[in-house]
C-alpha cells in the first residue's frame, strides 16, 4: 500500500494533466527522477509529445521529425493528490517547455 507521498508511477503514465482552469494541458508521458540514498525522487514531469519522444527514444523523433512540444511541471508543479487525474497548481506559463 502507498503512503500519501508515494505514487505508482503506472497509475500516472499517460493521464491527461489539466490546468487550474479545467482546460486539457496534454498527458503525463514521461518522468524525470534522481536516485537520493536507496531511494528514486521524482523531480519532474514531462507532459506532451516531447515525453513520448524521450520514453521511445531518439529513433522515434528521427523518423517522425522534430514536430510536437511539451511542458516539463516541476514536482512542484502538479497536484496528485488524485493520481488519476493530475493537475497543475501553477499557471501554464510557468512552465517550463521541453
Amino acid at each position: 500500500m502507498s503512503t500519501p507521498r508515494e505514487v505508482r508511477l503506472h497509475d500516472l503514465l499517460g493521464r491527461e494533466v489539466l490546468a487550474a482552469n479545467n482546460r486539457r494541458v496534454g498527458l503525463l508521458e514521461e518522468f524525470r527522477a534522481e536516485v537520493k540514498g536507496n531511494a528514486c525522487e521524482i523531480t519532474g514531469f514531462v507532459i506532451g509529445v516531447a515525453g513520448l519522444y524521450e520514453r521511445l527514444g531518439l529513433g522515434v523523433k528521427m523518423i517522425f521529425g522534430k514536430g510536437g512540444g511539451g511542458y516539463l511541471a516541476r514536482w512542484d508543479q502538479l497536484d496528485l493528490s488524485d493520481p488519476h487525474r493530475p493537475r497543475l497548481t501553477c499557471s501554464v506559463d510557468e512552465l517550463s517547455t521541453v
